[in-house]
């Protein structure tokens, strides 16, 4: 046991170390990094296309998902740069997999770097990448209990945002509790409501992100 402890104390601390690097680079290039995490179906990649087409942030991507090259295919078509990082197995992305990418991204003529980690409410939780910014998309079909049931991934959170709330209406969503439990992880956190269908809330949520980056 104490081997396995020791491991990955090491293991986090090299993790640490690159996500520093990665930071530097990106500050550096000019660039604000948002970190994007859900569980898989909330619709981070129909956020980015909406965002793209729209033109509403200067924006490269990488992709994180377990196979295939399907999401960074829809954001290179929907206009934006974007590199995939393919784990395997991994449920989460890690700061060296970011280094090996921002190695072979193009990033010219970008503001924003968004992350787009693996959908998942618990692994990517654990790993800092070097972003700025963490925002954790949660869509009104999965209902109101995921803040409560995945604590440690809402209390990283920087912003929430509530994707297809177009829909909400039909689901057992309650947005006073999400923003009652949002509140007593992280008192400070930002919350939006959006949609990709209507456009809802998204133009607010880049004005956000542009504020911070000025």
């Amino acid at each position: 046991m104490k081997v396995i402890i020791e491991a990955k104390a090491k293991i986090m601390a090299e993790n640490e170390n690159q996500a520093k690097i990665n930071q530097e680079f990106f500050k550096k290039s000019n660039l604000y990094c948002l970190n994007f995490m859900s569980s898989p179906g909330s619709g981070k990649t129909t956020l980015l296309e909406y965002i793209i087409k729209n033109n509403l942030l200067k924006l490269c991507v990488i992709e994180g998902d377990l196979e295939t090259n399907k999401d960074a295919d829809r954001i290179i078509k929907a206009g934006a740069k974007a590199y995939q990082i393919s784990t395997g197995q991994s449920c989460h992305l890690d700061a060296k997999m970011i280094d090996l990418a921002l190695k072979n991204l193009d990033i010219s003529n970008s503001e924003f770097c968004v992350i787009e980690n693996i959908g998942n409410l618990v692994c990517p939780a654990s790993y800092k990448l070097g972003e700025n910014l963490n925002v954790v998309l949660l869509s009104s079909p999965e209902g109101s209990d995921k803040v409560a049931k995945y604590p440690v991934m809402f209390k990283r959170a920087d912003v929430i945002v509530l994707t297809k709330m177009d829909i909400a209406k039909y689901f057992d969503f309650s947005l006073e509790t999400i923003m009652q439990e949002a509140k007593k992880l992280n008192p400070n956190v930002k919350i939006f409501c959006v949609s990709s269908t209507t456009g809802e809330g998204i133009a607010e949520l880049c004005e956000y992100f542009k504020s911070l980056r000025s």
